[in-house]
């Protein structure tokens, strides 16, 4: 591989990507999943303070665990017959899955590894909304705690928040990448 102080180059880029099978035309990325100690923290980020919608509640008794579901869809839209609403919660693109070990939240010593403490792989996720200011403001409102605030920092406007866990979401705005990424 051709590894420069700037990463990869173009050409190097484009000899490491290779057009996929023609079976994975239809692939799309479903899910991330995300280990929560208090699933009712969780859900109260996500849902009032991120606006993602739950989409659907899994329990497995067996195995002492629930998964929740999280997107950025209509609720009107979610089925309510349990088999339709599986398929179509698996149908959607992106969505977050919450994974919540039961007794976990009565665990004062327990914490998960957000990649960031020690880089040790996962960084974070991010989120596109529509001003990154107006976003950050209402952050700050709802007491969320930031790591990166929109003008500190050499890439100003975008931000990073943490969750209750500690795991850290981008704050982007679409439009202004661009001009981001060449300054």
């Amino acid at each position: 591989m051709d590894f420069q102080e700037k990463g990869l180059s173009d050409e190097a880029v484009s000899a490491a990507c290779s057009e996929g099978h023609a079976l994975t035309k239809d692939y799309m990325l479903q899910q991330t999943m995300l280990r929560v100690k208090d699933p009712a923290r969780s859900l109260d980020f996500y849902t009032r303070i991120l606006g993602m919608t739950l989409l659907q509640k899994i329990d497995f008794p067996s195995m002492r665990f629930t998964f929740y579901y999280l997107g950025y869809e209509d609720k009107v839209d979610i089925p309510a017959d349990v088999k339709e609403r599986t398929a179509w919660t698996f149908s959607r693109r992106a969505t977050l899955e919450l994974t919540h070990n039961w007794g976990s939240e009565s665990d004062a010593d327990l914490s998960y590894h957000n990649g960031n403490n020690e880089l040790r792989g996962f960084g974070h996720i991010g989120i596109a909304v529509p001003d990154v200011y107006a976003a950050c403001k209402l952050f700050e409102e709802q007491g969320v705690r930031f790591v990166k605030k929109p003008d500190t920092g050499r890439m100003k406007g975008l931000a990073f928040v943490q969750d209750p866990d500690g795991y850290w979401i981008e704050i982007l705005s679409p439009n202004n990448m661009f001009s981001l990424m060449s300054s």
